[in-house]
């Protein structure tokens, strides 16, 4: 790319291509533009309220915990789960799951638990353009959480 000779500013491209034919070379003149679309995205998410489920003794394998998750700007596509050590550092498991939110971002999110235990809970949000996070530490306890 090069400026043009002549008093407008805007941009020339210029390019050259070898014809393995005759050697020749072809040149092109001319002037370019674009444009740029700002998206809004997903700005913010906050798990709101964590809900165990109770379950009978014949169930009692996996304690099940429900997440009630709000978000602002854009709606999401995805939620993707990753569970980890209270440190946040070591994952043990992730799920994501297509969401069909229509009007307002809530939702409720369930997953279950292989053993009582403290986790790291990471919610990620997501669309085509953007993702957002909300993070938070749980308490299992064989069906029930705190």
């Amino acid at each position: 790319t090069e400026p043009s000779s002549d008093s407008d500013s805007s941009p020339t491209v210029e390019s050259v291509e070898d014809n393995p034919d005759g050697g020749c070379h072809i040149y092109r003149n001319g002037y370019y533009g674009s444009s740029i679309a700002v998206v809004e995205g997903i700005l913010e998410v906050n798990i709101i309220q964590m809900t165990s489920i109770q379950m009978t003794e014949s169930q009692a394998e996996n304690s099940l915990v429900d997440f009630v998750v709000t978000c602002q700007g854009s709606l999401p596509t995805d939620v993707c789960t990753v569970v980890s050590d209270p440190t946040c550092q070591v994952s043990k498991s992730m799920v994501c799951d297509p969401i069909d939110v229509t009007d307002e971002c809530l939702l409720t999110i369930r997953r279950a638990f292989e053993e009582p235990g403290t986790y790291c809970i990471n919610i990620t949000l997501g669309d085509d353009t953007s993702q957002a996070l909300a993070s938070a530490l749980i308490s299992v306890n064989g069906g029930e959480s705190t």
